[in-house]
């Protein structure tokens, strides 16, 4: 990842240093059961640890980088590099295993703790769409579809609507993490031929894995794509709430901005402006996200047992993947923490047109009072395009109108004006916050 999206705790899971501690964390487990079960000399694990402790694993990785240029394998290097220092028990480290087995099961470990990072984030973001929701429940704005004006919402709802939609996210991304808590040590194509399943499983367990039910030579990749599909749906939530934010920052609606610094800039060229450049950045962010969907699905149908296709790509999109995801919701943080509500552009733009979005609460009634459906429609788009076209009230427009007054009394045309869009907002809130409150 690029520095400009990086994000340290991200960096330090995926650097060279931490793969390799962990890799030396699955060694090391497998053996002390190997110890523990008698088939290795007792203190091995002990000797192997006092020896490993004695050069910093900074050194380690620096000796393996070296080794793999004559290797061209990594796992082969590093096990030399822990060889040349840890000296005769060396020759229990790796055994009965496949390359796989540590990269895979050192793998999930990683995906597990930058997993734990990405949770963090949601949480916060989630807290912060649920307050606003809370906060705007009732500030009533108009609703838009097709990008025109339709019937009154309130800021509230159209943010609860992100808060679910969100958790959602947050749930399909917890799920694929739980479904990549997932280690083998199965051997060259899953057999366990040199290491029951039940050693297998005791070994995982200590780990805080569990164990791949049928492996091959690596664990299925169904379970890798299905987290960059997560992540996929994860960042296109965000780029929901960001293209709101920015068609509701235009010049012409200016009912929400996003922060905007004391001496921050907005054009090189044009002082003035002020661009939703933060939620423009969570679009195009989405975009790659999407994007690396596609190869992880691509390295689900591996040859035989496996072939190695799958390996160079993930180690890009993977910590890519958590990086552009982290960053993203952390920007997305921000930008709620201080996003600006104009209350009074909401309530000009309310207004803007005069009533004619009781368009609706008027073809009811007709249709109420026996006029056909079709008939109804047509008199009311009369009536609601006078007012949009000649500026002229709802109540005078219909009033005009050659027919329309003959089938509506005075009372059941006030009834039409004073119509709450409205009235069920509080119950919708209740009904999506219930489970929580409970």
């Amino acid at each position: 990842m690029i520095p400009r999206y990086a994000v340290p705790e991200i960096t330090r899971i995926f650097s060279l240093e931490h793969r390799t501690e962990l890799w030396l964390k699955v060694e090391l487990a497998v053996v002390q059961e190997l110890e523990r079960s008698g088939q290795i000399p007792p203190g091995t694990t002990d000797q192997i640890e006092q020896a490993l402790q004695q050069v910093p694993v900074e050194k380690l990785v620096q000796r393996a980088q070296s080794l793999e240029e004559q290797t061209q394998h990594d796992v082969v290097a590093f096990l030399m590099a822990v060889e040349e220092v840890v000296g005769e028990p060396a020759r229990w480290i790796h055994f009965g295993l496949t390359s796989s087995d540590i990269v895979d099961t050192g793998l999930a470990l990683q995906i597990q703790e930058a997993g734990a990072v990405a949770l963090e984030r949601f949480e916060e973001v989630l807290s912060d769409l649920r307050e606003f929701a809370l906060q705007h429940q009732n500030t009533v704005m108009m609703g838009r579809t097709h990008g025109m004006f339709a019937e009154p919402t309130t800021l509230g709802l159209k943010f609860l609507g992100f808060y679910k939609e969100f958790q959602r996210a947050a749930a399909r991304f917890r799920t694929a993490l739980e479904d990549l808590r997932f280690g083998k040590l199965s051997g060259a194509v899953g057999t366990n031929a040199y290491l029951s399943p039940a050693m297998e499983k005791r070994i995982l367990k200590t780990l805080g894995l569990k164990r791949e039910p049928v492996a091959t030579q690596v664990i299925p990749r169904d379970r890798h794509a299905a987290l960059l599909t997560a992540f996929a749906l994860a960042g296109t939530a965000i780029e929901r709430i960001a293209t709101e934010i920015r068609h509701l920052q235009r010049t012409e609606v200016g009912e929400l901005e996003e922060p905007f610094g004391t001496k921050q800039t907005g054009s090189s060229a044009m002082p003035h402006k002020r661009n939703p450049i933060r939620s423009e950045r969570l679009c195009g962010l989405a975009r790659y996200l999407r994007g690396l969907s596609i190869p992880a699905l691509e390295n689900v149908a591996l040859w035989h047992e496996r072939d190695i296709s799958h390996s160079s790509v993930e180690r890009l999109i993977l910590p890519d993947a958590f990086h552009t995801l982290v960053y993203m919701l952390t920007l997305l943080h921000k930008i709620l923490q201080g996003l600006v509500v104009h209350k009074e552009r909401i309530r000009e733009n309310l207004e803007r047109f005069g009533d004619f979005y009781l368009s609706q609460p008027l073809l009811l009634a007709l249709i109420r009072k026996g006029i056909p459906r079709k008939q109804a429609y047509y008199w009311v788009r009369e009536v609601s395009q006078a007012v949009y076209d000649q500026k002229v009230s709802f109540r005078e427009a219909v009033q005009r109108h050659p027919e329309i007054p003959r089938h509506l009394s005075p009372e059941e045309l006030q009834q039409v004006l004073s119509y709450n869009f409205l009235r069920h907002v509080d119950e919708i809130f209740r009904e999506a916050l219930k489970r929580e409150e409970e």
